[in-house]
């Protein structure tokens, strides 16, 4: 059942579109994510969906009585109550039917049972009592625990909301809604401020909820997860893909090769047919057929070349001299501020190149682990050492190492004096800074755009070994991608802490779990790091070196055998998709066989369209199969 649908909305600026003609449709039980470049417009849409402006064009319609829940990104939670007072406000209803419900008993103890009175008020506490019941009355409060421990607010539960910080009053606001209950969740970045175990509850409590869901994020294991429908805003319009997203990444890939394989099918028909006339126009003999070749030119709708939406950021990371092969030993190492210990021990050793990911809950102090090893801030305990001939590049969070008062070009310029403005000017493009772009001051820049310069900065460094805290923050996914590309293909030594669970499968070789107590090294990826958590094996701390070279192998043995489960996961995934297709052709060749049909032009046509799409696709899922088949079959 549609509970929500818009028909041709748009939005413009003046006589220029951010968007136009967009076309959706919510159904109940709907899990969907929008997804699209920074500045695509999703923000503006779903504002438009939460009925909070109204489009410029178009119309949206919702079904009779929904309700719709909406969360802005980083909506805090103004209130002078305590945690628990002002979530129990979403209760106001069934506290006014249990104080009717308690009235009522009172009533009733000073009535004579024998009495029609009493009978009376008896019926209506029956009827009331089992309206309760039916709300949620006796289970609400549960649920408010549940809801409260889930966000970590378990010993919490008496704080003034106006005491929490800013992303406190945002998980409470979250918190707030989901009790609600609304019929359409409408979630513009969820995930920040949240660490992975209370975004690990989180996935849990959406994937059963009882509603709609609509989310915008960044948090692409968050979408795997959680949805299981797209729709992606590009180009100022709206497509719709199924599946979760790592799916609509593949469907996305393999439409954008079908449209450019029909481009590259008519600029071919085109070049062929200028070639006929040029050739033929003047001869009397054939003048006549290269008229009808230009008019069937003219005739013809030339499709544009397809394209994405703007060009991303660009770069790799080098190193102008490798390190030794033990890059970072830390040794019963204790952090903290001012002789207090928030963390520790920590042991572990860093060796070269592996990419070791630091995980832990907020406030576990691992951006003061980093900042201790660089000695920013006084060690509590413990020794740090660092190997041989290591360059460190720093990736701040905080953003800190960038200068306000500067423009973006003198924040690179002036650490490199005596490189050509004209490279310096090559590399801020290739990080977006374009013309006029480079004249800004740091501090006009948004959040998104000072993160590309950190990262221009850190390019230019050429180091060989790179501490990145938090580097995705800011980011859109696009850029993420970039970023892991250019992680994968450096070839030195990278520790870098994330609460992006996708950013760290697809760049860790190591996990560094760190705890008030402890700290634990894993071999592989987050979801190798989940796998062991799961099967309560902890992998020991080396000692000698003889047992290092065995971890080393070990490892490799753990990324050959990770390698080998996805290329599985991805055979499976094309044998299912190519076994799909081919029931879809096959169902369209019938309905063109049926005799019912034959003097049916359009349908036909109709038909044949859609099996030339289905054709193409199952030309390119075959050509993914036979690839990923063969990068198999060299592990057996």
């Amino acid at each position: 059942m549609i509970i929500l649908q818009t028909q041709n909305v748009a939005r413009r600026f003046g006589s220029e579109y951010l968007f136009k003609n967009i076309n959706l449709q919510i159904q109940d039980r709907s899990r969907m994510a929008l997804v699209g470049r920074n500045g695509a417009g999703k923000t503006t849409l779903l504002k438009m969906l939460a009925q909070i402006t109204q489009p410029d064009d178009g119309e949206i319609s919702t079904k009779k009585d929904t309700t719709i829940g909406y969360l802005a990104q980083d909506q805090g939670l103004d209130s002078s109550l305590t945690i628990w007072d002002e979530l129990d406000t979403v209760y106001t209803d069934l506290h006014e039917q249990e104080r009717k419900i308690h009235a009522l008993e009172a009533k009733m103890a000073t009535l004579d049972t024998a009495t029609t009175e009493y009978a009376n008020v008896l019926h209506s506490y029956d009827l009331m009592q089992s309206n309760f019941a039916t709300n949620g009355g006796f289970e609400f409060e549960s649920q408010m625990r549940g809801v409260l421990n889930g966000f970590g607010f378990s010993n919490d539960y008496h704080t003034p909301v106006s005491s929490l910080s800013g992303g406190q009053k945002t998980k409470l606001a979250l918190a707030k809604l989901l009790l609600q209950k609304p019929n359409l969740l409408i979630l513009d970045e969820p995930t920040n401020h949240l660490d992975m175990t209370i975004l690990g509850w989180l996935e849990d409590f959406l994937k059963s909820y009882s509603g709609s869901l609509l989310i915008v994020s960044h948090d692409r294991y968050f979408l795997d997860r959680v949805v299981n429908e797209v729709y992606d805003m590009s180009q100022g319009t709206l497509k719709h893909y199924t599946g979760n997203y790592s799916k609509f990444m593949d469907l996305k890939a393999d439409d954008l090769k079908i449209e450019m394989k029909h481009y590259e099918h008519q600029q071919a028909e085109i070049n062929k047919l200028e070639d006929f006339v040029n050739r033929n126009i003047v001869r009397a003999s054939t003048t006549k057929r290269a008229q009808a070749r230009r008019k069937q030119l003219d005739k013809m709708e030339v499709m544009d070349r397809p394209t994405t939406d703007d060009e991303s950021i660009h770069f790799t990371f080098k190193q102008d001299s490798p390190s030794g092969n033990i890059v970072l030993q830390t040794t019963n190492l204790k952090i903290g501020y001012d002789s207090k210990k928030i963390a520790g021990p920590i042991d572990f050793e860093l060796r070269k190149p592996n990419r070791l990911g630091v995980i832990g809950p907020n406030g576990i102090g691992k951006s003061t682990m980093i900042r201790t090893i660089l000695s920013m801030i006084p060690k509590i305990d413990g020794d740090i050492k660092l190997g041989a001939n290591v360059k460190i590049g720093y990736y701040d969070q905080e953003q800190q190492v960038l200068h306000p008062n500067k423009t973006v070009l003198q924040e690179i310029w002036d650490d490199y004096p005596t490189v050509d403005e004209r490279e310096i000017r090559t590399l801020l493009g290739s990080f977006l800074f374009i013309g006029d772009d480079v004249f800004k001051t740091v501090s006009s820049l948004s959040g998104g755009e000072k993160a590309r310069l950190q990262l221009t900065k850190l390019s230019f460094e050429h180091s060989n070994f790179l501490v990145l805290d938090e580097p995705t923050n800011h980011l859109d996914i696009d850029s993420r991608e970039v970023l892991e590309h250019a992680i994968n293909e450096f070839d030195g030594t990278v520790l870098f802490i994330s609460h992006d669970r996708y950013f760290i499968n697809q760049v860790a070789t190591q996990i560094l779990s760190v705890s008030p107590d402890d700290s634990q090294v894993f071999e592989g990826d987050y979801d190798d790091y989940l796998a062991e958590l799961e099967k309560n094996v902890v992998t020991e701390q080396v000692s000698t070196s003889d047992a290092k070279v065995s971890s080393t192998n070990y490892q490799q043995s753990k990324e050959q055998q990770r390698e080998r489960r996805k290329l599985e996961r991805q055979v499976e995934q094309l044998e299912n998709e190519m076994n799909d297709l081919e029931t879809k052709k096959s169902a369209i060749e019938l309905q063109m066989a049926d005799p019912d049909n034959a003097s049916d032009g359009t349908k036909l046509g109709d038909l044949q369209l859609e099996l030339n799409e289905l054709t193409d696709k199952l030309d390119i899922a075959e050509i993914n199969w036979t690839e990923a088949a063969e990068e198999l079959e060299q592990f057996t």
